[in-house]
């Protein structure tokens, strides 16, 4: 099932603190890089140091930069068809056959999205760190849960306690 399709979605969720702070990081990462290799060849330290050398840690920055910022991307959408879960690379659409509820362990950083078999996915879009906002997502999702989720036999609300 794919999660490009044209669905409606019902709640659309994304992590407010965590992408602020990948952009910081993202930004300090390149910064630092840039500034190096633009002081590589401020003295002569006996080693030959050229341009390729610079350019090279300059895009070794971009390269870090880049992969601190995949952390912008976790996304929630819930609707009719499923539970879609974008964590750093791709989408994962799980439709309401498959979808055991939401929780979110004691000492998580994020939500598991409960699936048959005791399997979970990781939700890294709902974390400890957005407090209320995560809290107002959960109980969304155990709202639609109940309402699109309700013929899969499964338990919506909180499971496990690990």
């Amino acid at each position: 099932m794919s999660a490009d399709t044209a669905v409606e979605w019902d709640l659309i969720y994304r992590p407010r603190r965590m992408p602020r702070i990948a952009i910081a990081a993202a930004a300090v990462v390149l910064a630092i890089h840039i500034v190096f290799a633009a002081l590589l060849t401020i003295s002569d330290t006996g080693v030959h140091i050229g341009g390729s050398d610079q350019l090279g840690l300059a895009l070794i920055g971009v390269v870090e930069a880049a992969a601190i910022l995949l952390f912008t991307q976790p996304r929630l959408r819930v609707g009719p068809s499923g539970v879609a879960v974008r964590n750093l690379v791709g989408e994962r659409l799980f439709g309401w056959d498959r979808v055991r509820g939401m929780t979110y362990p004691d000492k998580g950083f994020s939500a598991r999205l409960l699936l048959p078999d005791d399997e979970h996915v990781p939700v890294l879009a709902v974390q400890a760190a957005d407090a209320d906002r995560a809290v107002s997502a959960m109980n969304s999702f155990r709202e639609l849960a109940e309402r699109y989720g309700s013929d899969s036999g499964g338990e919506m609300g909180p499971v496990e306690q690990s």
